[in-house]
């Protein structure tokens, strides 16, 4: 537990000059959190390395941490996850999704339940807090996206396909009583 409190620590102060994308622009942090509470508690999921490489999972991607510093704080196991889930900020934005839709079969189980959750939270946050220059049919499309990432996925946690699938089908039918 005392790593997971740390883990938290170390990503608020790495994210702290975050917002997300959301128009209320809530602090970053908030989506790490998210994450890891979904990993908790719909999932059920108790292994502690996954947990902390939830709440560090954009860590790497977003901020200026190293690989090096995941691993000597939180371990080589956590730095793998953390890394199995980062994007190659290099790469241009269409390129970066087609690889997470091919990449996300092949993850480990660790990745595989922090990226699902990771879905989860982006399509939520898309739909209840979506940016102000984001039409339904961008929202739509991302929705569509995410469940071509998940259906590499799964077989990993019942509990958070279930919840995904859930939330995905609700998504698409509001948008389209919009459309």
């Amino acid at each position: 537990m005392s790593k997971f409190i740390e883990a938290a620590y170390f990503s608020a102060k790495k994210h702290r000059d975050q917002k997300r994308k959301g128009n209320d622009a809530s602090p970053y942090i908030n989506h790490p959190l998210e994450v890891a509470n979904l990993l908790a508690n719909v999932g059920k999921v108790e292994d502690y390395d996954v947990l902390i490489g939830a709440i560090l999972h954009d860590t790497v991607e977003d901020t200026e941490t190293t690989k090096e510093e995941i691993t000597e704080l939180f371990g080589a196991t956590v730095c793998g996850y953390v890394l199995e889930v980062t994007d190659d900020k290099s790469l241009p934005k269409a390129e970066r999704k087609q690889l997470q839709i091919e990449h996300a079969p092949h993850l480990s189980n660790g990745a595989k339940l922090i990226k699902l959750c990771d879905k989860i939270s982006n399509i939520r946050d898309v739909m209840e807090n979506p940016p102000d220059f984001w039409d339904d049919e961008r929202r739509l499309q991302y929705v569509e996206w995410g469940r071509k990432v998940v259906a590499g996925l799964r077989g990993v946690n019942e509990n958070l396909e279930k919840h995904f699938d859930e939330l995905t089908e609700k998504a698409i039918q509001e948008i389209n009583k919009k459309v």
